[in-house]
């Protein structure tokens, strides 16, 4: 029986090392690890975040200034300078107005408000007249209710 473990003996250990040498130099798993591809998940999950969050800001910041700027509409703005033409013909014809020699009304030539005009508008507003600093820009310019509102919540 020793004789036997003799022979086997060297035999296992022969088997042994054939393994281990085997297992050593097999090619590992080329593929990523648990911690890895969680890096990898919350990378890409922060960027569509991300990607979210900027979308909805711009949709934001559409909305907001489609609410606060005037239209762009050009055919809009042809018809309020229109108006301010025809407010300004029809002031020519009467007097002076506002008890001052020279005084040109609330519209300049070409669609812009006159400057004294503005700041009545303007210190009407900050005195918490809004609402008549409103009417009083929509009787000049013949303006609409929220073109006239926007000018007077911006001065």
């Amino acid at each position: 029986m020793g004789d036997v473990l003799i022979a086997i003996l060297p035999a296992l250990i022969l088997v042994a090392v054939i393994w281990a040498v085997t297992t050593a130099l097999k090619p590992r798993d080329t593929g990523i690890s648990d911690a890895e591809r969680y890096q990898l998940e919350l990378a890409l999950r922060s960027q569509a975040h991300y990607a979210a969050q900027v979308k909805a800001a711009t949709a934001a910041r559409a909305r907001v200034d489609a609410a606060t700027r005037p239209s762009q509409n050009e055919q809009q703005q042809s018809q309020q300078a229109d108006h301010a033409r025809a407010a300004l013909h029809a002031q020519a014809g009467s007097s002076p107005g506002v008890g001052m020699h020279g005084y040109q009304g609330p519209v300049l030539p070409g669609g812009q408000l006159n400057p004294q005009f503005a700041l009545q508008l303007q210190s009407m507003a900050r005195n918490g007249q809004k609402l008549q600093a409103i009417k009083m820009l929509r009787q000049a310019t013949h303006s609409d209710l929220l073109t006239a509102k926007n000018y007077v919540d911006r001065l």
